[in-house]
């Protein structure tokens, strides 16, 4: 079978012959669609993750879409973050309790676009975040994968006003398409000039934060939430510090509250995927993305790492 793999910790997989992989215990083999090229696929293969070095070689994928007994499934691996080869194959072996069959209608491509991105803003947004109809939500860094995800999925749960903040003119562009009231500059590093952007933007205090980002553009949101209002971190892309003041956590009892996947339950993530999965399949949840054929997975995986693409890339596999 056609399979990227990665050599060395650090450089691009390369796209060889390799034996097809032998379902052990409780495992099923996956015919794979579609993989996505993802920042945590990076991140394992550096080799200096928090889950170590991976044994080389090895072929990423955290997840992926694919057929298995004549179902169409989403499937998640654990390649880069323990022993074991990922969706970037022709075929996976894939433990069968952790096959999601999507909904007729779902389109490989799109679902593992939206995929594990899509799952972390469903579940920090009602779970986490306890989101209810009629609130107001801001979203931070909404031009990313998770963004676009998070702005869609708040409109769908009824919230009232949805803003969305993003750094440069074409994250700004994504977040208006997935539907945004309004669009908020996240240029500069003064909290007090983006708080007042943010508040100039909303219609009242905010409910609700989704928060990729943390620093400033935390502090800033902070100080735009109503008293008793939450704020859903899932990460660190501006910085692993912010500048959160003491008076505005203290002064309106702010819950500020940490989210990541690898605290869900199989059954947990099971659900996020069909739900995602549905709303994808009736048109109202879509990330903006890029196909590129499996052979073209070095280059794919070095344009995650500039930096370059639009959306998510998704190597398309059959």
């Amino acid at each position: 079978m056609r399979a990227a793999q990665i050599h060395t910790c650090g450089e691009p997989p390369a796209v060889a012959e390799r034996p097809a992989p032998a379902p052990g215990p409780g495992e099923v083999l996956v015919e794979v669609s579609a993989a996505p090229v993802t920042p945590l696929d990076l991140l394992c293969a550096t080799g200096t993750s928090y889950f170590g070095t991976p044994p080389t070689p090895y072929v990423p994928g955290v997840q992926g879409v694919g057929t298995a007994g004549g179902r169409t499934v989403w499937f998640p691996t654990t390649a880069g973050m323990a022993p074991g080869d990922g969706s970037m194959a022709e075929l996976a072996a894939v433990s069968e309790s952790d096959l999601v069959e999507l909904p007729p209608g779902a389109d490989p491509v799109a679902v593992a676009a939206l995929g594990l991105s899509a799952v972390a803003a469903y579940m920090a947004l009602g779970w986490r975040g306890e989101l209810r109809p009629g609130e107001q939500v801001i979203v931070l860094g909404a031009g990313g994968t998770v963004g676009q995800a998070a702005v869609q999925l708040a409109r769908l749960a009824g919230a009232r006003r949805v803003v969305a903040a993003a750094r440069s003119a074409a994250a700004r562009e994504r977040a208006e398409r997935a539907g945004a009231d309004a669009v908020v500059p996240l240029d500069g590093d003064d909290a007090g000039e983006l708080a007042d952007r943010l508040s100039a933007a909303l219609d009242g205090p905010a409910d609700l934060v989704l928060d990729p980002l943390f620093g400033v553009p935390a502090a800033a949101a902070t100080r735009v939430l109503r008293p008793g209002g939450r704020l859903v971190n899932l990460g660190g892309s501006a910085s692993e510090t912010s500048p959160i003041d003491s008076s505005t956590l203290r002064g309106k009892s702010l819950r500020l509250l940490g989210y990541t996947n690898n605290e869900l339950t199989p059954a947990q993530r099971a659900a996020a995927i069909t739900e995602i999965a549905g709303h994808a399949a009736r048109g109202a949840l879509s990330v903006v993305h890029e196909i590129m054929p499996l052979d073209y997975a070095e280059k794919a995986w070095q344009r995650q790492a500039a930096g370059a693409p639009s959306g998510r890339i998704v190597l398309s596999v059959r």
